[in-house]
């Protein structure tokens, strides 16, 4: 049964996002994101899959324009990987992202020392996976992979 209500998410969630697409394909909207280089005290990177979106990638998500970038990747690391506690969380830098039809401003923060228990079931991420920096795995979601290779000098 578990199996069945999984399959069912990932279809709503693929068809809701599809839908969003093409009301971004017409409106052109203006977004903001944060998105985190998560690191765990042994140096490993953190990466989600989505239900909705395929290959791994660095956790994050949207936020409002007045949202500062580090509480929004701290705030998205809470929610999809269940962070309980971080060291240094530090705005690396802004990406201009022409993602899905939206003129996106991609917030890149570095946070380190990343602790975590995910959750059990989480609607939006499929899974969660430490991996090193050398050994990425695939697929990865393109624009994920190049923000890790623009940032591998500061990790």
């Amino acid at each position: 049964m578990a199996d069945l209500t999984t399959k069912a998410v990932r279809i709503a969630a693929t068809a809701a996002h599809k839908l969003l697409k093409a009301f971004w394909f017409i409106r052109r909207p203006r977004t903001f994101g944060a998105h985190a280089i998560a690191l765990t005290p042994g140096n490993r990177l953190i990466l989600v899959r989505l239900r909705y979106a395929p290959g791994w990638r660095v956790p994050g998500g949207g936020r409002s324009e007045h949202e500062a970038p580090v509480e929004a990747a701290l705030r998205e690391l809470r929610e999809e990987i269940g962070m309980t506690a971080h060291g240094e969380a530090k705005l690396a830098r802004d990406f201009q992202e022409p993602t899905d039809f939206k003129r996106d401003t991609a917030s890149l923060v570095i946070v380190r020392d990343v602790e975590y228990r995910p959750k059990s079931w989480n609607w939006e991420v499929e899974a969660v996976t430490e991996t090193s920096l050398d050994a990425l795995p695939q697929p990865m979601s393109e624009i994920s992979a190049r923000w890790i290779e623009a940032m591998r000098p500061l990790l």
